[in-house]
């Protein structure tokens, strides 16, 4: 039993609240005078946060296998990712199928959410950090072996490939999400994959085309909609922190905090690699070598929390939804992401500098 000062409930402020967990579940979330046995915390207690779009950490990538993966996964969860998928990069249909199928076990152990596929169905105008080579329109086989999987939950697409707006609805009729994302859609492509289904806008403002004032992009479309959630990769280098206070103002409730970090996160600055492409980190940055591109990031969940509050003016309530509430709806999860009695026992503790201090997973603690 665990009680705080400052609780983060599913609506409204930080406020004093206790809960109880009994097999790994929360059994009780009160706001009234703790039992005299609870644990007292100081600081923030929180759900564990949610990360849809991560790439690695600690040297490893998720693309790398099962043992790799779970290194990458360590990294993130001593740091309050308690929730992920494993995102992969762009790679040839084989391999890309043999990658998920190496995943599969751990998603069903509930070391992980799912996968999130980003590419090889992109934009070679907006590859970003994407080799090129491998860049394809989506074809309806390789889609449907890859959501026979049943571990698939969500896909990075830009929709104005060929084929593009036919996988946005298979996908959505898989269960899975539908993402636009590394494409130079206009406004108009752009409103019919959200008709189609698309649900979510892969780091936004990065990899798509810009937002102009005669051409809005996809960037307008997904904030208008109403509906979309929007990432934000909020590391102070992807996205200027009035860009990122303008989107949180314009669309509150949407906005999720994704980290994109690929392997070099929880390192140092060096040389490293992204799929097929080669990575130099200075300073905390990963760029391609060879083209300078920004490629992912060494962001970890409770920084861009922090990034969010000091820099873009989130309240830390909200930056803290968006690190956790905001994205486990991405993938209609109500056992993760928010302090409610019946949800996994996934918790964190923050100091008032939003430093995580404790972190436990389904009721365990993380050392």
């Amino acid at each position: 039993m665990l009680a705080s000062e400052l609780m983060l409930f599913p609506d409204g402020p930080l406020r004093p609240g206790w809960v109880r967990i009994e097999g790994g579940v929360l059994t009780e979330v009160a706001e009234s005078a703790p039992p005299a046995e609870a644990d007292a915390v100081e600081g923030i207690l929180a759900p564990g946060f949610v990360d849809v779009h991560c790439h690695g950490g600690a040297g490893a990538a998720f693309d790398d296998g099962p043992e790799a993966a779970e290194t990458a996964r360590q990294v993130h969860l001593a740091h309050g990712t308690t929730t992920m998928l494993a995102s992969l990069v762009s790679d040839d249909p084989d391999r890309l199928l043999n990658t998920v199928q190496a995943l599969v076990p751990l998603v069903h152990d509930g070391r992980f959410a799912g996968v999130h596929l980003e590419g090889p169905w992109l934009s070679p105008q907006r590859a970003g950090a994407h080799d090129p080579d491998l860049l394809s329109a989506p074809g309806a086989r390789e889609l449907e072996m890859l959501l026979a999987t049943g571990v698939v939950e969500m896909v990075t697409l830009a929709p104005e490939l060929p084929g593009g707006i036919e996988a946005i609805r298979r996908i959505a009729d898989a269960g899975a999400v539908p993402a636009v994302g590394h494409t130079d859609a206009t406004y108009e492509q752009t409103r019919e994959a959200l008709a189609a289904g698309a649900r979510a806008a892969t780091h936004l403002f990065n990899g798509m085309r810009g937002l102009q004032h005669r051409e809005p992009g996809p960037a307008a479309a997904m904030m208008e909609d109403g509906e979309a959630l929007l990432e934000l990769i909020a590391d102070g280098v992807h996205v200027h922190p009035a860009m990122l206070s303008w989107v949180h103002r314009s669309a509150p409730g949407r906005c999720l905090l994704i980290t994109d970090a690929m392997s070099a996160t929880g390192g140092c600055d060096g040389d490293y690699r992204l799929g097929r492409l080669d990575v130099r980190v200075e300073g905390g940055v990963p760029r391609l070598v060879d083209t300078g591109s920004i490629a992912g990031s060494t962001l970890t969940m409770d920084r861009a929390v922090r990034v969010a509050v000091t820099e873009a003016g989130f309240s830390r309530e909200d930056a803290l939804r968006a690190a956790s509430a905001v994205p486990a709806a991405l993938l209609r999860r109500q056992d993760v992401g928010q302090l409610t009695r019946g949800a996994r026992a996934d918790l964190i503790v923050l100091d008032h500098q939003l430093q995580v201090n404790r972190v436990l997973r389904a009721g365990t603690e993380v050392s």
